[in-house]
């Protein structure tokens, strides 16, 4: 039998320390405890039956107890190693935490009684969380124990079991061995018996005379020769039988010797039965340990929460009472100012009633002598110069009570107006203490009433306008009528429509995503992230979407249905769509729900049909229609990509709409990536009730590579106000026939109103500081909490932590040919050579590239240092951003590019091919021609795996060679503003200015 297991475990309220060490054939049981030790030793080899067979047994001598602060302390390799300790420190260990232990420094600091509750008030949160954090790696130890120990008591049974049909066999050759030893017995019986008439015929034969006959004596000895011959060949089967007698009894004294042994041995392992049972009743007791120290770790999660709020407050009380501090110390200044001259003055008044009293005196004498007189007249001065110092002293103190009462009264005035500024600001300035969503409802309530035609279309204007200055008014009304009837509502809010005006854009978002409700690209995060840096800003913000069937509706607050059907044209005839309201991310949204026979939106998915073009220009033609039926007046709309672009094309707006009076905004057009531009057959462009003659022109709609296709791109190139597209470097590489697809003519004629402005991210979303998806959070000044991700994340994806320095290189992509799967592929097995770990997040549509990296996946599913995950998982991208120390986006080409500003938002340093976005973004360590305080990661130019390998080894030598160089770099990356305030202040920009042109020509 070959058995191979290793145990140690601690029984913390007996002391007890029991070890399980079997190697191959052995089996070895030690059990000690502190006050008496108790030694069982039993020992078993494979051996044969044979009559040469020997047994031995050997004892050991008992295993060290173990000290508590090495079965307390965490072990890398997960066993734990068992070290000399005594018996009291043993007895003592359930009751405190190891002094030894990191989470137990100072003994004075977190005193933890294990029957619950702290015993020290003064708690020191670095000190908790490493009780903490030592408390879960214990209990992680503790688990893995049981689980061996279990393993181990299988074994035993096995081994017992083994060793009693040993002992079944060895009494079966026993009970054979002696019916053959009574066998043999009656044998030799009978031989002595035949011995026995064998003598006394010999002895009868010498004694008879010769005078018997001869022939009678010649048979009768002939007869007894025959008898004596076969009692002699009966005497050696006797001699052979009583050899193999002498042989069976030594060998059944060795079976019996045998025998006994294995019953020592049995009950030997009675005895290990007994110590089973008793160290399972001691991980009872370990278990019961575990839950009290889980209690206690939950308690002081939320001491440390609790903690965190009570700093916030403490921090942003002692600000204000140093303010107050600083005003009550000017006043008592000056308090003490006055009672010190107020105090002067008093004496001078007590020195001028003595020498008044003297002058009396001298008045009373009348001194007649001329001596008196000349005395008298020397009094008379210093009586006049007494007088003047009094006069001065009392101007003197005139002044300072002037002043004082002049500074009194300016305080005072101060206060005063204070208090007035208080007053008209909290009347005149904006709420901001309401969330977005609250304003966002009030929103869609007014201009639900106003498709209800409740209330007039100025009515409505007046009423949001005041929303959107966020106007106290208002929101005291709102909220004063909020459990009234409709009506009353609706009486008193007209009341607050007498004085207001706004001169804040009124801007509407036509869209085919917006993040997180309905996103499959960077689109959705441009339609969230731009609308709110904008409200934010102070102008109202809308967003028109289709009511998508695979919607994350639990991201919509407030959806509901208005009681109002929109009818808009399609096909030569008028379809109803229902209209939906709800606010996303606090921006209020206008759903549209076509009720067409086709279902466009009811598809399951959001692109990849093959009407699509039928789907949006539908869509399309209705967000106009809810426009104008809902009496809106925007100063800009802002569509997006081909899917909304026949909004920005001619016909629509331009020739259809404005007619109707909605003739108030700009139009501006915002491409996202050129590859995609919609073109289809122009006769599917009467579906939305246009002259396609008239749009298939060169000037128009026509494509640039067909005369009988349409380009809705084009289109909205050519009409819209305003063309942007998502960064610097995009705009200028679409002026290329590489990069313009086709476009790059009708670009460059049009250059006057085409601009690139970068992407921003949603700074909320992507913060390492508050992000649920961590294992700890971290900030730019305390980084230790990546370490921690990254550990988190190797062990989740079962990689190798065996060395905490080796590189992480992270990877969220689509697998597209214009991510550079070729070069993805490469890092891979570059970062392998080069020492470091890679972890993929993505999946391809393309079925070939997606089959490609399965088998890549497959090869290294139990590799130490490689996992590919070819899915998408919000919670793993946020983990994987956390974890990496490196990202890689070898793009092709790349419009704008998120990744690589989200990855240095949580500390990760890029690896960018210079196109696009990414050249607007990533700038190498390495280029002395732009300024150091622009270094932010690595750079290559060529699409190739030469250019992937300048880059990547660059990366992980700077890594593996200057630790702190790197850590350096990891907090500048994280203090990057990518946040979408510079963004929209360019938009901000672009819509006023179109705005200022569009006033400039109708005045002229």
């Amino acid at each position: 039998m070959s058995m191979a297991m290793k145990l140690s475990t601690w029984s913390p309220g007996l002391g007890l320390t029991t070890r399980f060490n079997t190697d191959h054939s052995n089996v070895r049981f030690v059990c000690t405890a502190s006050r008496s030790p108790l030694l069982v030793c039993c020992k078993t080899r494979n051996h044969g039956f044979g009559s040469q067979h020997k047994r031995q047994i050997a004892k050991k001598e008992p295993p060290k107890e173990p000290r508590l602060d090495a079965l307390l302390r965490p072990a890398s390799d997960g066993d734990v190693k068992p070290e000399n300790t005594s018996s009291s420190e043993i007895n003592s260990a359930p009751s405190t935490l190891p002094s030894g232990s990191p989470g137990a420094r100072d003994s004075n600091s977190l005193p933890v009684d294990v029957d619950g509750g702290e015993t020290n008030s003064t708690i020191q949160p670095e000190d908790l969380i490493r009780v903490i954090k030592n408390a879960e790696k214990n209990v992680l130890l503790i688990n893995q124990a049981r689980v061996r120990a279990l393993e181990d008591l299988e074994k035993v049974v096995e081994e017992k079991e083994a060793l009693q049909g040993e002992i079944n066999v060895l009494e079966m050759r026993l009970a054979e061995t002696n019916a053959k030893i009574r066998i043999a017995t009656q044998e030799k019986i009978h031989v002595e018996l035949l011995e026995q008439q064998l003598e006394e015929l010999r002895m009868e034969l010498s004694n008879r005379s010769g005078s018997q006959g001869g022939n009678f004596g010649i048979n009768e000895t002939y007869d007894e020769i025959s008898a004596l011959g076969h009692s002699q060949s009966h005497d050696a089967n006797t001699h052979a039988l009583s050899e193999e007698l002498s042989s069976l009894r030594a060998e059944n004294v060795s079976l019996k010797a045998d025998i006994e042994t294995l019953k020592e041995e049995f009950n030997s392992i009675k005895t290990t039965d007994e110590r089973v049972v008793m160290l399972q009743n001691k991980c009872a007791n370990l278990e019961s340990v575990v839950d009290d120290l889980e209690v206690k770790l939950a308690a002081a999660e939320g001491d440390v929460a609790k903690l965190s709020t009570l700093k916030l407050e403490h921090r942003s009380l002692c600000e204000k009472v140093e303010d107050l501090q600083s005003l009550l110390d000017k006043a008592t200044k000056q308090a003490d100012e006055a009672a010190c001259v107020l105090q002067q003055n008093h004496e001078l008044r007590k020195k001028v009633e003595m020498l008044e009293e003297y002058l009396q005196e001298a008045n009373v004498l009348k001194l007649s002598s001329e001596q008196m007189q000349s005395y008298h007249d020397i009094m008379q001065q210093k009586m006049r110069l007494l007088e003047d110092r009094l006069q001065r002293s009392d101007e003197e103190i005139h002044s300072y009570i002037q002043l004082y009462q002049e500074s009194m009264k300016g305080f005072q005035d101060s206060l005063n107006s204070l208090k007035e500024e208080s007053k008209r600001r909290a009347v005149d300035e904006p709420v901001d203490d309401m969330p977005w969503e609250f304003w966002s409802s009030l929103l869609l309530l007014i201009d639900g009433w106003a498709l209800e035609e409740k209330v007039s279309s100025d009515d409505a204007k007046v009423l949001k306008d005041m929303v959107l200055k966020r106007n106290r008014r208002i929101c005291e009304a709102y909220l004063e009528c909020k459990a009234k009837e409709e009506v009353e509502t609706l009486a008193i809010l007209l009341r607050l429509t007498s004085n207001s005006t706004s001169s804040r854009l009124h801007i509407i978002h036509i869209a085919a995503e917006m993040a997180p409700v309905a996103k499959v690209g960077g689109l959705g995060d441009v339609v969230t992230g731009l609308g709110k840096a904008l409200q934010r800003k102070g102008h109202l913000v809308e967003i028109v979407l289709p009511k998508y069937d695979c919607m994350q509706y639990d991201s919509i607050h407030n959806l509901r249905l208005l009681n109002v059907v929109l009818k808009s044209y399609f096909d030569r005839q008028l379809y109803e769509n229902r209209i939906w309201v709800g606010t996303v991310e606090g921006l209020p949204v206008y759903f549209i729900e076509p009720l067409h026979p086709s279902k466009f939106f009811w598809r399951g998915q959001f692109y990849g049909e093959h009407d699509d073009f039928r789907r949006f220009s539908f869509f399309s033609r209705a967000a106009l229609e809810l426009l104008h039926q809902a009496g809106k007046k925007p100063d800009i709309i802002h569509c997006h990509d081909w899917q909304t672009a026949f909004v920005a094309s001619a016909p629509l707006y331009w020739d259809i709409y404005s007619h109707k009076g909605l003739n108030s905004a700009r139009i501006c057009f915002t491409c996202h990536n050129f590859e995609y531009q919609g073109v289809a057959p122009a006769s599917e462009l009467a579906s939305c009730g246009l002259d396609v003659d008239h749009q298939n022109r060169k000037d128009r709609m026509q494509d640039n590579a067909g005369h009988t296709r349409i380009n809705p791109v084009k289109g909205a190139v050519v009409f819209s106000n305003i063309v942007t597209t998502v960064s610097p470097t995009y705009a200028k590489e679409v002026l290329t026939p590489e990069g313009g697809r086709g476009l790059h003519t009708t670009l460059s004629s049009q250059s006057r109103k085409f601009t690139g402005i970068l992407n921003g991210i949603d700074t909320d979303t992507w913060n390492p500081a508050t992000d649920a998806f961590l294992e700890r959070q971290y900030n730019s000044s305390d980084i230790e909490g990546k370490m921690e991700n990254k550990l988190f994340l190797r062990k989740r994806l079962l990689l190798s932590s065996a060395d905490v320095t080796r590189p992480l290189v992270g990877c969220i992509t689509r697998l597209v040919p214009q991510k550079g799967v070729h070069l993805i592929r490469h890092a891979i097995y570059r970062t392998l050579e080069l020492g470091g770990q890679f972890v993929l997040l993505g999946s391809s549509p393309v079925h070939h590239i997606q089959k490609e990296f399965e088998g890549i996946a497959n090869h290294f599913r139990s590799h130490d240092h490689a996992r590919l995950i070819l899915k998408y998982d919000e919670s793993f991208s946020h983990l994987i951003y956390a974890a990496s120390d490196i990202f890689i986006i070898p793009s092709i080409f790349e419009p704008c590019g998120l990744t690589q500003m989200i990855a240095m938002r949580y500390g990760s340093i890029p690896i960018a091919r210079k196109t696009g976005g990414l050249n607007d973004s990533v700038f190498d360590l390495d280029n002395q021609a732009i300024p150091e305080k622009l270094h932010n990661g690595y750079t290559f130019f060529t699409a190739d795996e030469q250019g992937v390998n300048s880059a990547l080894d660059r990366a992980i030598h700077h890594y593996k060679n200057n630790r702190q160089s790197w850590l350096r770099l990891v907090r500048k990356v994280m203090e990057i503003d990518f946040s979408w305030n510079s963004s929209a202040s360019r938009y901000e920009e672009l819509y006023q200015t179109s705005l200022a042109r569009a006033r400039a020509a109708k005045s002229a």
